[in-house]
């Protein structure tokens, strides 16, 4: 095993560009740390704050916040709006640099890209077609062509969309465009997967049906999952554990275990007297960090 702390700079079609280097304070090259055990997280995040300079003013959007994720494990992140969710998904995704604290990010070594990251809003190429926008990572990482088209048809397959490799995305619906933006996320084969609230946009039935194919995928390749969310039922539906954050200046206020068991069917799971225990455990720690930030948005607190 190979282990480094971590800085990335990535997209969300592209493995990312790794360099090296101690978060605070910032040096380039390559900082080699100590050897790995299996039994290190995946990604650890030790103290770290956001502070942004608006219009002359300090926001602070993260503060200190000590997260672990164990590697395999698909992750939720829960909280009001504005608390900082996104921001703290981009500095993973090494998007944004942290004020302060330490970021430590664990290889498994090989050439395989450290993420890959999934937005809410579309991040396809419009003049390019469905089997471009798959393959278009690949191409970017030299991957040989035969590999690619393999690896190309392999997730349109897995993602009902390899009778319209030739379409464009105008010419999708916003569930087979997000299924577009999965399937290219899946075939670069990273090593850990970030999600920025994917599903938030699209109707109800869409979305039920993106959570089963996301949690048959993720089955089989059981990769590292940090996915963002507003939507505890989603939480729950998806994770192994949800990690609740406070309203702005957001930082960790509770994390709870999903402890439901796999494979699981989004609908089945729904009826679980445990499903609803763990729905109302999140939302008694979420509800007064609501409150708060509907006063803050109200009072114009920045």
């Amino acid at each position: 095993m190979e282990h480094r702390s971590t800085r990335l700079a990535t997209t969300a079609w592209y493995p990312a560009l790794t360099r090296t280097a101690p978060i605070s304070p910032v040096q380039p090259g390559v900082v080699p740390g100590p050897p790995a055990s299996p039994l290190d997280p995946k990604i650890r995040l030790v103290g770290v704050a956001k502070r942004f300079d608006s219009r002359g003013r300090i926001v602070e959007a993260v503060r200190e916040t000590t997260l672990e994720i164990p590697d395999g494990q698909f992750a939720c992140l829960v909280g009001p709006s504005g608390c900082g969710k996104t921001t703290l998904l981009r500095i993973v995704a090494g998007l944004e640099t942290p004020t302060a604290g330490s970021i430590d990010v664990r290889r498994s070594g090989g050439d395989r890209p450290l993420n890959s990251l999934i937005f809410q809003q579309e991040s396809l190429f419009p003049w390019k077609t469905v089997w471009d926008n798959v393959e278009f990572g690949l191409r970017v990482r030299n991957v040989p062509r035969s590999e690619r088209r393999a690896r190309t048809e392999e997730w349109l397959r897995k993602v009902g969309l390899l009778r319209f490799a030739s379409s464009y995305p105008y010419q999708l619906s916003g569930g087979m465009k997000q299924r577009v933006s999965i399937a290219r996320a899946f075939a670069l084969d990273p090593e850990i997967l970030l999600m920025d609230e994917p599903f938030a946009a699209l109707d109800q039935q869409t979305k039920l049906l993106l959570q089963e194919e996301l949690l048959q995928l993720w089955g089989d390749a059981r990769k590292t999952v940090l996915f963002v969310t507003h939507n505890i039922d989603e939480a729950v539906v998806l994770g192994d554990r949800v990690i609740v954050m406070t309203a702005h200046p957001g930082r960790i206020k509770a994390e709870v275990a999903v402890e439901l068991g796999r494979p699981r069917d989004p609908m089945e799971i729904r009826s679980d007297p445990r499903y609803l225990e763990l729905t109302q455990e999140i939302w008694h720690h979420l509800r007064d960090e609501v409150l708060l930030a509907r006063d803050q948005e109200e009072s114009g607190v920045e």
